[in-house]
């Protein structure tokens, strides 16, 4: 099993609490990813300015999509693989939030996220979800 499956699901039941990242006491879905980060890979590459719920919406900047390309290896979205970063649009033409790993692929799959009101949890990448898909990065490669 992927290494970043495994660390992405140790996360589950982590409550969510914005701009956190520490596992089991709070995190939101960058956090989760940058708790991931800092498990399989070592230190955080950049350090992460504090943000608003609503980040990048007033300007309709893609910040997160920008930060991705920068630390993740971009891959093509039907290139499906356990452990990949999944980046979603939550609302049409809206900027890209929400981030997830898929956990499995393949006839039943599914991502592990941090979402608001809840904590961590591993949810089925139902059509919905799927649709939302905007990008799909893996992590450096010789980095897990």
């Amino acid at each position: 099993m992927s290494r970043i499956v495994l660390a992405a699901r140790s996360w589950i039941g982590t409550p969510y609490r914005h701009q956190c990242s520490v596992k089991g006491a709070g995190t939101d879905c960058l956090g989760l990813l940058r708790g991931i980060w800092r498990e399989v890979v070592g230190p955080e590459p950049e350090t992460v300015p504090n943000y608003s719920r609503d980040w990048s919406e007033p300007q309709g900047e893609e910040a997160l999509w920008a930060a991705a390309l920068r630390h993740l290896n971009p891959k093509p979205l039907s290139d499906e693989a356990p452990g990949d970063v999944l980046l979603f649009r939550m609302r049409d033409r809206g900027v890209a939030k929400h981030l997830g790993i898929a956990g499995q692929t393949g006839d039943r799959p599914t991502f592990i996220h941090a979402y608001s009101g809840h904590a961590v949890v591993e949810s089925p990448l139902s059509q919905p979800w799927h649709r939302r898909i905007v990008a799909r990065f893996a992590f450096p490669e010789g980095e897990i």
